[in-house]
Order: C-alpha cells, then sequence, then structure tokens
C-alpha cells in the first residue's frame, strides 16, 4: 500500500528537507496545483466529483482522462452525496421508502454517466460523513446497505474514509468497527484518513491524528493483514493543502509527526 499526503507548502517543505516520506502527492483535480506538484514528487490526483445530485452528466470529462493519464491515477474518485440541496422537501434522517429509492435511483443515473467513459474498475465510491439532523447529507447515502447495494449493482470499488465512517457511526448511533464491518470492504481500493477533533459542536475531519485516532487505523490494518478486507492501492493522509479551508490546518510538526508514523505503520520492515 501506498502512502499519500495532501499537497501543501509545507508538506512540499517537508519533503525537501527530507523530514518525511511518502510516494505520493494526492492534489485535487486542479492542473495549475498538479503541475505545482508534480515538481516535487509523483501525484494522485482526487477527483472532485459526486454522484447523487443527478449533475454528473455536466462534467467536463475530456479533463479528467487527461488529468487521469497525465499522473497515472489508477481510479477516478466519485463521492457518493445526496444532500438536502439536490432533495429540498426531504428530511435528512427520515425518508420514506420511496425517497429513498428516487435518491439510489439518481445515484444510480450519475454513475451510469461515469462508467459511459470508464470501465467499473477504474471507479471508486467515497462515503461520506453524515451529521444527522445537524448536516444537510441524506441518511440513506451512509447506510451500509445503500453503499453496498450501488457498489454490487455498479461494479465498482470502495474507497473507504475512515473518518467519514467514524463520524456517520457517531451520528448513526452505531459503534464505528461495528459500521465500517458493514461496508463492502472487500471492495476496497483505496483509504483516507485523518484525525478526529471536536470543533464548534461538530466532529471535524482532516485535521492531525490524536492518540485516541491511531486505535482504528491500526484495527484497520489489521483486518487488511487478516485479508478480512482488500488491500487498497494507497493510503490518503488528507491533512493540510492549499485554499482558505485547508491551508490553516498545515502544521508543518504536526505533519512531520503524523507522515512519519503512517510511512513507519505502512513500511514496518524499513529502518
Amino acid at each position: 500500500m501506498k502512502l499519500a499526503v495532501n499537497y501543501s507548502t509545507q508538506s512540499a517543505v517537508l519533503l525537501k528537507q527530507s523530514r518525511i516520506q511518502l510516494d505520493y502527492f494526492k492534489c485535487p483535480d486542479w492542473p495549475f496545483l498538479i503541475l505545482e506538484a508534480q515538481q516535487h514528487a509523483p501525484v494522485a490526483v482526487h477527483f472532485n466529483l459526486t454522484v447523487g445530485h443527478g449533475r454528473l452528466h455536466k462534467t467536463n470529462w475530456d479533463q479528467v482522462k487527461r488529468l487521469k493519464e497525465e499522473t497515472n491515477t489508477p481510479y477516478v474518485s466519485l463521492h457518493l452525496e445526496a444532500s438536502l440541496k439536490d432533495f429540498p422537501s426531504y428530511h435528512p434522517d427520515n425518508l420514506t421508502k420511496n425517497q429513498a429509492q428516487k435518491v439510489k435511483e439518481t445515484i444510480l443515473r450519475d454513475i451510469d454517466t461515469a462508467l459511459q467513459i470508464f470501465p467499473p474498475e477504474e471507479i471508486i465510491i467515497e462515503n461520506v460523513p453524515y451529521r444527522g439532523i445537524y448536516g444537510k447529507v441524506l441518511k440513506t447515502v451512509v447506510e451500509p446497505e445503500t453503499i453496498s447495494d450501488v457498489l454490487e449493482r455498479t461494479s465498482t470499488g470502495l474507497l473507504l474514509d475512515i473518518s467519514h465512517a467514524r463520524i456517520s457511526a457517531n451520528y448513526l448511533g452505531i459503534p464505528e468497527r461495528v459500521y465500517i464491518n458493514q461496508l463492502p470492504t472487500q471492495r476496497i481500493k483505496e483509504m483516507h484518513f485523518t484525525g478526529l477533533h471536536p470543533f464548534n459542536g461538530w466532529l471535524q475531519d482532516h485535521l492531525d491524528v490524536t492518540p485516541g485516532d491511531w486505535p482504528v487505523f491500526d484495527w484497520a490494518l489489521q483486518q487488511i493483514k487478516l485479508k478480512n478486507w482488500s488491500m487498497p492501492w494507497l493510503l490518503a493522509y488528507e491533512v493540510g493543502g492549499v485554499g482558505e479551508k485547508f491551508s490553516w490546518r498545515s502544521d508543518g510538526q504536526a505533519l512531520a509527526r503524523d507522515i512519519g508514523i503512517l510511512y513507519g505503520k505502512l513500511n514496518p520492515d524499513t529502518d
């Protein structure tokens, strides 16, 4: 399993100073940022595409194909997300059977759009965080049976975001390891991991790892080692970045600490 780290000015400096080791910089599908990051390390692109809103047909697929090919990124990632913005008359945690079916049909139509461009073995579906009535994501898209059914019917893979799953489990009232094991873990192709912090009344991800976060990560590695889960090609540490949303989370000292620990866990036989 390779290690990718969110590209940021701080992570680039750490790499140049040989204070961290990584295999890839993870970048959003921004051509200018990809070119910048490639000056330092190979790039894995994380595509900002969503299924569940019914608008995936408006995607610039030529650019997606070009970025995928130019960086040799093996998968096109799609976020499995339907929200109140897309279905304003729905209650986020109390959909009727017909409403849940309509959401699923929208998801499948969007995925079918992507399948017209890429084969299913090159598409991965990412689970998103659910925060109950305090958020905007509809509960049905994080229910394990929905995720499993969608992946089974489309023959696509799973991008397991561990932190997203932990947030969803918290608001669903399910122990996080029980919830994660209900997901189609034999379809995992990629994983993401960050720390979780209480922040402005929320459980917030994309932050540095705390001592309480490591046990679930170690458990995930054990599930892969035992072959209870499939082996991902990549683990992405999604802390830090560029722009107002992520730059304030790019603390060099925390990045160096966490990336060092992660690289060691993924490469236990290296010094």
